[in-house]
């Protein structure tokens, strides 16, 4: 079927299609498929059954979306993929899902991903490894690898994920759809677990940048319960932005250090093509230096743990989460420790640790807030960029997806494939993947994704930028 989010509506609107009919379709391909790809951890018919003949007379019609399970949904299981939170049902839903409730989507499923949105492929889930629709050979990458699984292999029209350095546009880029994450705020994180408060946010996978776009629209609403949410109206001109042809008047900046050490060669070439069509469109191209980009890298690794770590406390196997009795302990602590030993896994252990001394005492002033003053200075920096520019264009990723268990044993090298996209969340910008070729790894083709940078509240220069290219490079994915 492969519709887009615009088509679906458009001929359900027309009567050509039966919301009945399509998300009927969807949920039995994706129970099929799941057992090949593993997108999703857990369906919702009862949530299907109750919703469908109410919603579909609302502008979304009722299109199957699926849900990343780190956002919490009122009387359905948000687990984060992990052990800790495996059967937890929360008593409200975040305001991103309300939202799309009021516009008529329609939550059929819950979508995998890395435990409590950690590690960088999808592989440590509690669950299960999802696998990328494109060789089931390779990882999808990134934590919300299950949502952009979902919709590469057509299991959905489209899918909510949440990005804090990567999460978005990566699993995008590799899977081979669009992926947006909006300036911090635009869309509210109440109800969402935080892993790094200041980082993360909400946002999704479609089919195309029109989908993004109607689906911003439906979801970015102020919201008094998120104290970082921020008032937007400005919708329409997101909107307006896809009616732009050429780029005549745009001024597109390219970042010299995102080419240097690192950079696959062929994903390089395909990176470069496109970046040529965009002169094609009439844009004016320039490279710059932005050497200060180099530290991006380390300031994130303090100050996401850092936050992670302080979020994750609440935890405890007392209040909520994984429990045992405490009769069979000796005392409190010897409960907490084994606890979060037992429900925790590997990669959230290892953050909590190593960034819980980071946070220590003797330790602050020499790392987390040195990194702080150094975050400011990368904000600085791309303000001074957007004072001259429209958008900045660069790779998503500096490789295609890896094969899976390739780099599990070797975080380091993991953590070092987020140098193109953290600077984005550490800077508070908006960014998005756009499909914009392919690139061949050891005999097999894989889709790469252009990375378009805006400034605050600048979607609209980044959407009209990602349309024109999408319209003239035609991608058959």
């Amino acid at each position: 079927m492969k519709l887009t989010l615009k088509e679906y509506i458009n001929k359900v609107e027309t009567g050509e299609l039966k919301p009945e009919e399509v998300v009927n379709h969807y949920l039995e391909k994706a129970k099929d498929l799941n057992n090949k790809y593993f997108a999703f951890i857990r369906f919702h018919e009862d949530y299907i059954s109750e919703n469908l003949d109410k919603f579909k007379d609302r502008p979304l019609k009722a299109a199957p979306i699926g849900i990343k399970d780190i956002i919490l949904t009122k009387w359905y299981i948000t687990s984060c993929a992990s052990k800790m939170l495996e059967d937890y049902i929360p008593p409200y839903s975040a305001t991103c899902f309300k939202n799309l409730e009021e516009k008529g989507w329609l939550m059929i499923w819950k979508t995998n991903m890395d435990e409590f949105a950690m590690w960088s492929s999808t592989e440590t889930s509690y669950f299960w490894n999802t696998i990328n629709p494109w060789w089931t050979n390779r990882i999808p990458w990134w934590s919300s690898g299950g949502s952009a699984a979902a919709v590469a292999a057509d299991m959905c029209i489209a899918a909510l994920g949440t990005d804090t350095g990567w999460s978005i546009r990566q699993p995008a880029s590799l899977c081979g759809v669009v992926g947006v994450k909006p300036t911090y705020g635009t869309v509210s994180r109440y109800g969402v677990q935080a892993m790094a408060s200041s980082l993360d946010q909400v946002w999704v996978f479609t089919k195309n940048v029109e989908d993004a776009v109607i689906l911003l629209d439906a979801i970015s609403w102020y919201d008094e319960n998120d104290a970082t949410s921020v008032k937007r109206d400005d919708f329409k001109t997101w909107f307006d932005a896809l009616n732009i042809s050429d780029l005549k008047w745009f001024k597109i900046a390219v970042i010299k250090q995102f080419f240097e050490e690192g950079l696959d060669e062929n994903v390089k070439e395909v990176i470069l093509n496109a970046i040529e069509k965009l002169k094609s469109l009439w844009a004016e191209v320039e490279w710059i230096d932005f050497p200060i980009i180099k530290y991006a890298l380390p300031v994130y690794y303090i100050v996401m743990p850092a936050e992670v770590s302080t979020n994750l406390a609440r935890f405890d196997g007392i209040r909520f989460g994984y429990q045992e009795d405490t009769f069979d302990y000796d005392s409190i602590y010897e409960y907490y420790s084994k606890i979060r030993s037992k429900a925790f896994g590997d990669e959230v252990k290892r953050r909590i640790m190593l960034w819980t001394y980071v946070l220590s005492a003797w330790y602050y002033d020499a790392y987390y807030l040195r990194a702080q003053k150094v975050r400011r200075l990368i904000k600085e920096g791309f303000d001074k960029i957007f004072a001259d520019y429209d958008v900045v264009v660069g790779p998503v990723s500096p490789s295609v997806a890896w094969k899976i268990g390739e780099k599990t044993d070797d975080p380091l090298k993991m953590y070092l494939s987020d140098i193109y996209t953290i600077p984005v969340n550490l800077a508070g910008l908006p960014g998005m993947s756009l499909p914009v070729g392919f690139a061949e790894d050891g005999g097999e083709k894989l889709p790469v994704g252009l990375h378009i940078i805006a400034g605050q509240f600048q979607e609209a220069k980044m959407f009209a930028v990602a349309n024109a290219l999408e319209k003239v490079l035609n991608i058959e994915l």
